[in-house]
């Protein structure tokens, strides 16, 4: 259990006393780090919460090098070590690395001190071997890596080595080397301006921060600077909504018209459901499925705030058809009627649908730091079973000559093209549009797949 004096010491910087207890909470108690970092930044300024923010996340994503780096400048593996007296390791050791603002001695000084006051002992190892990193400096110790190998890349990148070789054996050396690198950099972040409210370039003029525009997709306002979407007017006016613009070409794909009935499963948090209802431009009817009843009621007020009442809530699970105890929300209201008013029949009507299921997000480990280290070989078979599921389920929904999109925004062959292909195999009433796919480091955004299917 992570355990925080009462009264820490006033001589440690606030940003790195918040991203020490960040570290440990997901490294000693499997929190995720962005719930993680709100709960410990909630008392700073907005200064001191974007430093932690970078040393926090940062040191999360770096792990692997960072590990490695100790173990070498410390010689012991990092198993042995007191988890309070690694977690100051790394955040130092990050620091010292790859932020460089800082003098070294004030590093120094707080990874110790920190050290002193959460771990039973070793706080001298602590100042030995972040002097030792010190003096060598970033060029030698990063410089010395090689990533010639998925094991060394996994190593420099700081991945697990089961994602650098699913991805050298997916793309090639050079290019798995280039998308690891790019996990390691801040996230683009984009806003989707809301058509129902706004454009995107009156919502870009609006904005107090630089952008630019995509000239790909319409809707896309691309952050130049840090942004505080929660706080501004036009957040609550539902001028936009933050989304990748790789999320956004997923509701472009499907491409519904005005007027017509779309399905939507594991819809939450609604920002392709609401992007469905604006290209629709309001009209017809947008269901959205997801069967927790939370993130139901979120998705809820989300359409309600982007001004999209042609978006229907139903609380169900996604991999098979709604049954009587499901529930739909009445827009406005947060509380639900019986789908049993419904028609079954209502099911096989559906003109497009969108499947995007839960995955394993290997395309978003830039935005999420603490990603790579949950994921699992093996959560990828399981994961596919389940979308092979609800795709089944979104397929029988689909009237004949309607579009389907299955999306998901993982880099993993076995929840994409080979689910894809096993799909076709088995369902021969359906053919394949079109696939696109995007890269973070090719195209700057989250990994996305995206297929486009069509029922004859």
């Amino acid at each position: 259990m992570v355990s925080v004096p009462s009264q820490p010491s006033t001589a440690i910087a606030p940003a790195r006393r918040c991203a020490y207890t960040v570290l440990r909470r997901v490294f000693e108690r499997g929190a995720y780090a962005d719930r993680a970092l709100a709960a410990e930044a909630a008392s700073l300024d907005p200064r001191e919460r974007a430093l932690a923010m970078r040393l926090a996340f940062g040191a999360v994503q770096r792990k692997g090098t960072l590990d490695h780096l100790i173990e070498q400048l410390a010689e012991r593996p990092v198993r042995t070590l007191d988890p309070p007296l690694l977690a100051a390791l790394r955040l130092g050791l990050y620091e010292l690395l790859y932020l460089r603002g800082a003098p070294d001695y004030a590093v120094v000084a707080d990874a110790v001190e920190l050290a002193k006051t959460h771990a039973r002992a070793g706080h001298g190892l602590v100042n030995a071997v972040l002097r030792r990193a010190a003096r060598e400096g970033a060029g030698a110790l990063l410089g010395a890596l090689t990533d010639d190998t998925p094991q060394a890349a996994a190593v420099k990148h700081s991945h697990p080595e089961w994602i650098s070789s699913l991805w050298f054996q997916m793309f090639g050396a050079a290019e798995a080397r280039a998308l690891m690198a790019e996990n390691n950099e801040p996230k683009e972040v984009a806003l989707r301006a809301n058509t129902l409210v706004t454009d995107a370039a009156t919502l870009a003029r609006q904005l107090s921060v630089r952008t630019h525009l995509d000239q790909d997709i319409p809707e896309a306002v691309v952050l130049e600077e840090a942004f505080d979407a929660h706080a501004s007017p036009l957040w609550q006016q539902g001028a936009f909504l933050a989304q990748s613009r790789a999320a956004m070409l997923v509701a472009r794909t499907l491409d519904p018209a005005p007027g017509e009935r779309v399905l939507d499963l594991c819809a939450a948090p609604g920002g392709k459901s609401t992007h469905l209802a604006a290209l629709m431009q309001g009209t017809g009817e947008v269901l959205a499925i997801d069967r927790n009843p939370g993130r139901a009621r979120a998705l809820e007020r989300t359409a309600r705030r982007m001004g999209a009442a042609n978006v229907r809530v139903l609380v169900a699970d996604a991999a098979s058809s709604p049954h009587p105890s499901a529930m739909t929300m009445r827009p406005g209201t947060g509380k639900g009627e019986r789908w049993g008013s419904h028609p079954q029949s209502e099911l096989a009507r559906f003109d497009r649908v969108l499947v995007d299921p839960p995955c394993s997000g290997l395309g978003m480990l830039a935005a999420r730091a603490d990603l790579r280290w949950r994921v699992t070989p093996d959560a990828l078979a399981q994961m596919a079973d389940v979308q092979a599921r609800i795709l089944a389920a979104g397929a029988g929904a689909l009237r004949p000559g309607g579009v389907l999109v299955y999306s998901t925004c993982t880099i993993s062959p076995v929840e994409n093209e080979r689910l894809i292909a096993a799909f076709l195999e088995s369902q021969p009433g359906f053919s394949l549009d079109g696939v696109q796919s995007t890269l973070p480091h090719r195209d700057r955004t989250a990994g996305f797949f995206i297929a486009r299917l069509r029922r004859s």
